[in-house]
Formats: structure tokens, sequence, C-alpha cells
């Protein structure tokens, strides 16, 4: 028999990938299923289900029952306010860790999905930041993330708590990634600033849901932080090379948007989502992301203390991302 093993935020990109890989290895997967998820992804996950609510602790002592490990993905990535990032990302660790201290002590192992936002952007492109380097976040998502990081590591003499900060996601089922091709399939590759020098780190999503259970299952992991990345960070000439290529594209073009006039979109942007209530693409908050010249985490830490090496190559992770677009029409 394989471990217990309760996921949130399965209905997304990242969490139905984790449930499948998790399944083919036999192990009993559950999934928290609270009132604003989606009922029918949930039930084609064909995994046992164990129904809460972060304002319930009752609900969230008897999901986290039994368990030998919780892996917590759900998050908010999109927010008009920065309360909506708080009460997304911050308070659901807090409510699910004193769920886990009341009804099971004795849990293998409590890990939370973080981000690279959580640390900020790296000073130099190489190696990147590490995980000892003091966090610098650069948007209200970032912060809500480190928050959520400084509530977990508090629980840490207390329970067996793990932190995995990815960079950048892609593969099937992806949508972020898709709007970079989308672009680039009518032959344009937009930058936030010098498209030259921007470089970033990016993990394939089979290559991240490897690692996370690595990082869960490791002793090495208990009361520690990683990040779970490429071996190298990518500049946009490597990442357009390579999706030009299956995409079967010749020629693009390479545009350097100002960073002035990107800010000036995103405040532009952030002012009509305030006015219609609807979180949008661009806000100042985003383009302070998107500004910075390094996103780039070191993976060192994981590959000596985890094992963990990336092994999907940019050139493989494109080709399949891409096909999978086909196959489902969305390119």
């Amino acid at each position: 028999m394989g471990l217990n093993i309760l996921i949130t935020g399965a209905t997304g990109f990242i969490g139905a990938v984790l449930v499948d890989y998790l399944k083919n290895r036999n192990d009993n997967v559950s999934v928290l299923l609270r009132p604003e998820s989606d009922p029918v992804k949930a039930a084609s996950l064909r995994v046992n289900v164990r129904k809460g609510r972060y304002d319930d602790p009752a609900s969230l002592r008897e999901a986290v029952q039994d368990m030998d490990i919780i892996i917590h993905l759900a998050g908010v990535t999109k927010s008009i306010h920065e309360k909506g990032f708080y009460d997304g990302n911050v308070l659901p660790v807090k409510a699910l860790l004193e769920a886990v201290k009341e009804a099971n002590p004795g849990l293998h192992r409590f890990l939370l999905v973080s981000s690279l936002a959580a640390a900020g952007p790296a000073d130099n492109p190489e190696p990147g930041i590490r995980e000892k380097d003091v966090p610098k976040p650069v948007s209200a998502y970032g912060k809500s993330k480190l928050e959520a990081e400084k509530v977990c590591r508090s629980y840490k003499d207390i329970l067996p708590v793990t932190i995995v900060r990815p960079p950048a996601v892609y593969g099937p089922g992806d949508k972020d990634v898709l709007q970079f091709l989308l672009l680039l399939k009518k032959g344009v590759v937009f930058a936030a600033g010098d498209i030259g020098v921007q470089r970033l780190s990016l993990v394939h999503v089979n290559d991240l849901v490897r690692g996370i259970v690595m990082a869960a299952e490791s002793p090495a992991g208990a009361g520690e932080s990683y990040f779970i990345t490429s071996q190298q960070g990518y500049s946009w000439d490597e990442l357009s090379v390579a999706a030009a290529k299956e995409l079967e594209i010749k020629k693009f073009r390479k545009i350097s948007l100002p960073k002035l006039l990107m800010k000036f979109f995103g405040y532009i942007a952030g002012s009509v989502s305030t006015i219609t209530g609807r979180p949008g693409f661009l806000n100042s908050d985003k383009v302070n992301e998107m500004v910075q010249d390094y996103w780039v985490c070191s993976p060192e830490k994981a590959e000596s203390r985890l094992g963990f090496t990336a092994s999907v190559s940019l050139e493989e992770g494109m080709r399949s991302t891409i096909a999978w677009y086909k196959e489902q029409g969305w390119i």
C-alpha cells in the first residue's frame, strides 16, 4: 500500500499532474474540495474527496486525519487588493497547520508549494538567487507567499514542514506560457525591459511534481526550503528559438518595451480592474515582476541535498507542450 497523501489545489494545472504522478505510484491520494473548487474537475481526478473550508476548523481537522503527507498547492495568483493575496495565500496555511497540530500531530510531512516570487529576483544571472539569500519580493503576490512561508516555518519545531519554491512552470495544460506562444505564432516576442539581458528559470511540470515528492519524502526536506528549477536560466532568444522550431516559424521580431512605458500600462490596466472589480492579466503589481532582469534561481541545494536534477530539456519540454496545445486546439 502507498502513502496517504492529501493535496490542496488539485484541480489546478500543477495539481492535476501531481495527482496522476502519485496515483501511478499507487499512493492513496485525497484532494481537499472547497466550496469554490470545481466539483466536476475534482471528480474527474478519480481520487478520494475530503470536503473542507479554511474558515471551518472542524472540517479541516477531519480532512487531515490519517494523512502521511499534505501538499498545499492551492493559492491566489490574481487579486485587485493585497488583502486578496493575504486571504488566499497566508490564512489557509495557518488554518491547515493548526488542523494538523490538533488532529494529526504524527504527520510525516507538510509541504508548502510557494514561489520564486517570494524570494524575489536575483542580482545576477549566475548562479541566481539561493535559498540562503535574503528574500526581496517585488509584488504583493510575492510578499504574500513569503508571509505564508514564515507561517509555515513557525511550526517547524512542532511539525515537519518543507517549502518548495518553483520558478515559472510550463507543460501541457499551462495557460501562461500559452500566451507567449500565441504571440510568437504571430511573429512577435515581447519583453518588459531589455530583451537581450533578461533571463529566467523554468521548470517543466513533470520535473516539478517529481521534485515536490522528493522534497516531501526525503529526511533532508524537513525544516528546509528548496528551489525546484531548471539547471540554468534561459534568455528570451533561447526560449523563442526552441518554441519557434516546434511552431515551424522561420522569423520573428523581438521587441523590448521600455520599463517606464510598461509601468504606465500597468497603472492604467490596474485602474480598469479596480473599476470593474475583476483582476486582469496586467496591473502595476504584475509589471513590477515583469520588468526585473533576472528571475533566476539556483538548483544547487536541491541537487546536493535531495538528489534532484531537472531531466526535461527545454527542447523536449516545448515539443511536448506545443504538441498538447495543438491536440487541444489551443494553438
